[in-house]
């Protein structure tokens, strides 16, 4: 076997494990490995060859490094909440008063939900719009709009 197919074998192996995995590394050995392809056709032996590969994939990775992070970081920050999680900071309508040191009831796209207000004077009356700032079990803790 050619070596030129072996390295243009080793980057195609290193592409599929980049998209089963989806972690960079590979993609950067591929990129090296497609580095070292170049040297060989430079006609560098095998020692130069392998230095191309480890030397283009560490600068393939510390090009990508922060692109990566980046878009790992604006895929996290898409607000992917779910549950009690995807509650808080949503507006909600009170069913039935809030008074102070007790519970009462609010309702959220359909949902009825027992709620309280720590920390209130006054009686949150029905109808009144709040604001839910956390959860404790099932309670909803919420504050007036």
């Amino acid at each position: 076997m050619e070596p030129w197919t072996i390295w243009l074998i080793i980057a195609g192996i290193l592409v599929i494990v980049e998209i089963a995995t989806q972690m960079m590394w590979a993609l950067c050995l591929s990129v090296g490995a497609l580095g070292a392809l170049v040297a060989l056709g430079m006609g560098l032996d095998l020692t130069w060859q392998i230095i191309a590969m480890a030397s283009l994939s560490l600068l393939t990775y510390a090009a990508a490094l922060p692109r990566f992070r980046k878009w790992q970081d604006s895929r996290s920050d898409r607000k992917c909440r779910t549950g009690m999680d995807a509650l808080t900071g949503r507006r909600a309508i009170v069913t039935h008063q809030v008074d102070p040191g007790k519970t009462g009831r609010a309702r959220i796209d359909g949902d009825n939900w027992q709620i309280e207000a720590p920390g209130i004077d006054t009686p949150i009356r029905a109808g009144a719009e709040i604001i839910v700032t956390g959860y404790k079990s099932i309670i909803l803790t919420v504050r007036p709009a």
